[in-house]
């Protein structure tokens, strides 16, 4: 698989983006006219600029509204050809784009296109050079790649074919098995983009909307089926138009890209195994069977508040690490960790982000090939120096220099817990309040970095993302997505911050990127949960007098069950299919959240209908700004 992408797809001037694309190992690389044009060195200074960073230039784009003029225009039009060819000649690239025209000047008829081709080819051939033509999902006449392939096969050049790009096909819902009658020799490149399904006009989402492959809600995958079912072995080159990515990091914005590609042909691949694809080899997409610990570093004071907290909330003192100061807390399926030491990774975690929530450890089938797949597809890996005795637990960074480690049944990571840590013999009532597991975990990350972490994760594990939320903090709106495993056994909140204000921005900002900022707990009986925890001394997130009025108000609940509700500051939200219940401690640190969660029926949600309420309620306990923290 070759991979390439258009400059227009990332930040920067042209020596900036070039360096990018190369450290995101593309093989290739589309050279935008205007970044061309802003540039001030010669053609030839660019070409020498990619082969140094080892790139093809695939191609030059775009040549605007050439066929079908009439005179004097179309002799303008082959006079501006010209001139492109002498520049993609210093260049070094054989092939320009020339998409379907939108001038007003053009004339109809698929035959005069043809015919206007066919002497651009006879143009082109003289220098040794091609183009390609690409029906834009605008253009006045020629807006459906079946008909640029129809002009194409009349032009009757060997220079000149077919440039198909997914936005353009699938934006206009294009039958895909068009795709696969043409000839794949007579494709010149596959542009690939993704976009959000919205209802606007097609050139303004275009420019502004398009994404990754894997990002959206096109079906690229079965795009790429059709192309590849045409024997078409050429350049894969990403075309991709986002005012966020154009404002964003270079280097980041290109590994994600490349990433796209390679989970997009892997998913080709596994769909169509008959088909011959030069795709990287990779384990499957990853199970995930379940949060197996969530680890907080602090130093000793901050270790010793948290561990307050967790007995409040029913957890028990269950064992120690053999050789660090790290203490394993538990109730019911729930691990968490506690780290105190004062070296190594967690401490400088510490010294970066103070105390926080900085490593989540999977349960998966294979942790072996989960690493491999993350390698694969150009995650960061993480190792640390082990003393005699402890395992290597594999993992990989995660949102906000966070660690994502992986655990497996099968080998002797499954037994972390026995083989690490001493139980502690005198532990008592383990006065648990009826938590089992670990429902989901949110992690808070800045906006722009929300699509590349839904990228890697959905790229990674055998999940879906549901669709995006705004949720409404009182300063401003928070993107919310989630990942699900198939089972529901995973579910990562995953929470763009726009607005430092928010509480989301001020978790990122005052606690220097950490991401995890939220972990929620399940429980069978939300009511019986609420009871026990009074018996330990918990004290809820106060929730407005005027939110249950609200509630009982909207949903015409039964004033027993409201009452409930209003005694013990449990939130709640229904669907068509259940029940949602939730019940917040308030927030410690900057931000930092626990909830407790009861689902009832087939509810599968999150409760963002409450967000507003509960962010104001945590919002009313924050410190004021220049106070030191409370733990």
């Amino acid at each position: 698989m070759k991979t390439s992408i258009a400059t227009v797809s990332i930040s920067g001037d042209l020596r900036e983006k070039l360096a990018a694309i190369a450290a995101a190992g593309f093989d290739g690389v589309e050279i935008f006219e205007n970044d061309f044009l802003a540039f001030d060195g010669s053609p030839r200074d660019v070409a020498g600029m990619a082969r140094d960073a080892g790139l093809a230039i695939t191609l030059f784009q775009p040549f605007r509204d050439f066929e079908g003029l009439p005179q004097p225009q179309r002799g303008r039009a082959f006079d501006r050809a010209e001139r492109k060819f002498d520049v993609m000649q210093d260049l070094g690239t054989d092939l320009m784009l020339v998409c379907s025209s939108v001038s007003p000047a053009a004339l109809g008829g698929i035959d005069r296109a043809a015919s206007d081709f066919h002497e651009l080819g006879e143009r082109a051939a003289r220098r040794g050079l091609r183009v390609g033509y690409e029906a834009l999902a605008w253009g006045r006449y020629v807006s459906d790649h079946r008909d640029a392939w129809e002009i194409v096969r009349r032009a009757d050049h060997k220079n000149v074919g077919l440039i198909l790009d997914s936005f353009h096909t699938l934006a206009r819902g294009i039958d895909l098995a068009s795709i696969r009658a043409i000839p794949g020799d007579r494709i010149f490149i596959v542009q690939v983009a993704d976009a959000p399904k919205i209802d606007m006009d097609l050139l303004y989402w275009s420019r502004h909307f398009r994404n990754m492959p894997g990002e959206g809600d096109l079906p690229v995958t079965d795009f790429m089926r059709a192309v590849a079912g045409t024997g078409y072995d050429g350049y894969l080159s990403l075309e991709v138009f986002n005012d966020q990515f154009r404002r964003g990091s270079a280097k980041a914005i290109s590994v994600d890209g490349r990433r796209s590609l390679t989970w997009l042909m892997d998913q080709v691949r596994r769909q169509d195994p008959s088909l011959a694809l030069a795709v990287p080899p990779m384990p499957d997409r990853i199970k995930v069977e379940g949060v197996e610990f969530v680890e907080f570093t602090a130093n000793g004071d901050g270790g010793q508040e948290i561990g307050a907290l967790l007995g409040v909330l029913g957890f028990i003192e269950a064992a120690r690490h053999v050789s660090k100061h790290v203490t394993l807390y538990r109730q019911g399926g729930i691990n968490i960790v506690v780290n105190t030491e004062r070296e190594g990774f967690a401490h400088s975690s510490f010294v970066v982000h103070g105390t926080s929530a900085y490593a989540i450890g999977l349960k998966v089938g294979d942790a072996a090939a989960a690493v491999e797949r993350a390698r694969t597809l150009g995650a960061e890996l993480f190792i640390q120096p082990v003393r005699q005795g402890e395992l290597e637990i594999p993992a990989m960074r995660g949102v906000g220099g966070s660690l994502v480690y992986f655990l497996d049944a099968a080998t002797d990571l499954g037994r972390v817990w026995d083989l690490e840590f001493r139980p502690l013999r005198d532990t008592g009532d383990h006065g648990g309040v009826g938590l089992t597991r670990i429902d989901h975990v949110g992690q808070t990350m800045p906006g722009e970095e929300l699509p590349s972490w839904l990228l890697l994760y959905l790229s990674l594990f055998r999940a879906r993302k549901t669709g995006l939320v705004d949720v409404a903090d009182p300063a401003g709106l928070v993107r919310s997505q989630v990942i699900e495993g198939l089972d529901g056994r995973l579910r990562l909140t995953l929470n763009g911050a726009e607005s430092r204000r928010t509480l989301a921005g001020h978790f990122v900002a005052e606690t220097f990127g950490s991401s995890i900022q939220h972990v929620a707990f399940l429980t069978a009986d939300i009511f019986n949960t609420a009871a026990a925890l009074r018996s330990h001394g918990f004290r809820p997130l106060q929730i407005s007098p005027n939110y249950f009025d609200d509630v009982e108000a909207r949903f015409g609940l039964d004033p027993l069950l409201a009452d409930r509700l209003r005694e013990c500051n449990v939130l709640y939200d229904r669907d068509d299919n259940g029940e949602f219940f939730q019940l917040y401690a308030p927030a410690f640190g900057e931000g930092f959240v626990f909830e407790i969660v009861e689902r009832r029926g087939g509810y599968a949600g999150y409760g963002a209908p409450n967000a507003p309420f509960r962010i104001a309620a945590q919002k009313r306990l924050m410190k004021p700004a220049g106070m030191p923290r409370i733990y």
